[in-house]
Formats: C-alpha cells, structure tokens, sequence
C-alpha cells in the first residue's frame, strides 16, 4: 500500500483565476483562505485532478495535489494556460492533517511536519469521506460518485469548464448509480483503484497502524447499492451530510 504524499502549486497572475475558473467544478469567486475540495475533470466528466485549492491572495492561488500526479497536472497547466498571464511557483511539499472529524472539516495542510500524523490523517479522511485521488484513479470516478457536491466542490451556477456538460447533465437530468460508501474488509489491504467484488476501491487503510495489512482495512469504496449488498464487506457510516441522496432533490 502506497502511503500518500502531498505537493502545492502556486498560480499568481492576472488570469490565475480566469484559468481556473474554466478549469475547476468550484467557482473560483467563492473561494476563501481555507482548502476546498474540488477537481478537474476530463471531457468524460471524470476526476482527472483531484485537488484542494484556496485564495492566498489578490490573483494568487495554491493548489494541493497527490505527488504522484503533479507531473501530470503541470503538463495540464501548460496545456491549457500556455497563453494566459500567470506563473506557477516550483511545487513544495506539503504535510495534510484534519482539525476535526466533522463531516464539513476543511483539510488543512503545512509545509511543517509539527503537526503532521500521517496514520490520524488517513483513519479520519476515511472516516469523513475525504478521498484523495491518485494516479491509480485518475479519470476513473465521476465527482458525483465521490459525493464531491456533498462537500461544496461542485457549482452548478458557474459557466462552463472542462467536462462541465457531462456533470450537469448527471445532476439535472439522471443521478449516478454508484456512489462513495465507508467499508470495512477482512484480509490484506486494498490498493487505491483496486476491484472488490466489482466495487472500485478509491482509498483503503489497515485497521491497524502498524501493520501494512492481513489484519483486516477500512475504505472508502464507490459501489451500487446492490454491489454493496452482495459484498462480504461491512458498510459502516459517513457524516451524515455525505449518506444524503446523491441525486438532486
């Protein structure tokens, strides 16, 4: 099992915010100096970046992504924002860590290590429903299925951005039938993009913080109601804000 690490960019310029806003599901208007989950997604509507981003400052903008698709999103940035007025910083890294086990906690992340529990870290972001993607899972997960619009990461008032009418057509038209559970297992633990019983693994964790698995795993797992009822999987809770109907009321 990979242990997940973290990078931050920083985008500062004049068009810093008119790139991400054609970029991201979140608008870019709304946010604040506190991390906020969202994503980029592909022209499928999947989850090809799954970020946290938040306003520093006047057209400036930091982006926490997993190391392991920073190569990937720079390549994306240069793509897409070869004619647009803004620099990006070299990344650093950067260490994650939960202030509260509240289902609408805000992730926060230092480039200090003083505050940093990696094994707290994980075991609350499962329990919280606080996926990371990595490389494994990229382009595998509509941000639906990830109850990313549960979270506050998905405006559907914004204009239009990379896989926009594929999301909005999901959320104004239909709903997704898989969708993000917490589950425990028994045996070895599950690699990020693992299939279980054909329910796609998007985070797991051993039970026990010293062991690297056999002992049992808890994870964060998108399946359909009926996969998950078949599986010999325990389903445990979310926050409550994230065991709502993923279709629009």
């Amino acid at each position: 099992m990979t242990q997940p690490s973290f990078q931050q960019l920083i985008l500062q310029g004049s068009d810093a915010a008119k790139f991400l806003q054609g970029q991201i599901t979140s608008d870019v208007s709304k946010l604040s100096t506190q991390y906020q989950s969202t994503a980029i997604a592909n022209l499928k509507g999947r989850v090809e970046f799954g970020l946290w981003i938040k306003q520093q400052a006047e057209d400036t903008f930091a982006v926490v992504i997993s190391e392991d698709c920073l190569t990937a999103l720079q390549a994306h940035i240069k793509k897409f924002g070869a004619f647009s007025k803004f620099t990006t910083a070299a990344p650093i890294d950067m260490y994650p860590c939960l202030t509260s086990a509240a289902a609408d906690a805000s992730p926060t992340f230092s480039a200090s290590k003083s505050r940093y529990d990696l094994w707290r870290w994980q075991a609350l972001s499962v329990a919280t429903g606080n996926y990371w993607i990595t490389a494994a899972t990229q382009g595998m997960f509509q941000p639906q299925e990830l109850r990313l619009h549960q979270r506050g990461g998905i405006d559907y008032d914004k204009g239009c951005y990379l896989g926009q009418e594929v999301i909005a057509r999901i959320y104004f038209k239909s709903a997704p039938k898989a969708y993000l559970h917490r589950v425990q297992g028994q045996g070895m633990t599950p690699n990020a993009g693992d299939t279980i019983e054909k329910i796609k693994v998007v985070n797991a964790k051993p039970l026990d913080s010293q062991l690297s698995g056999g002992s049992g795993f808890e994870a964060l797992v998108v399946a359909t109601p009926e996969h998950l009822a078949e599986a010999s999987l325990k389903v445990l809770d979310l926050p409550p804000a994230l065991q709502a109907n993923v279709a629009r009321h």
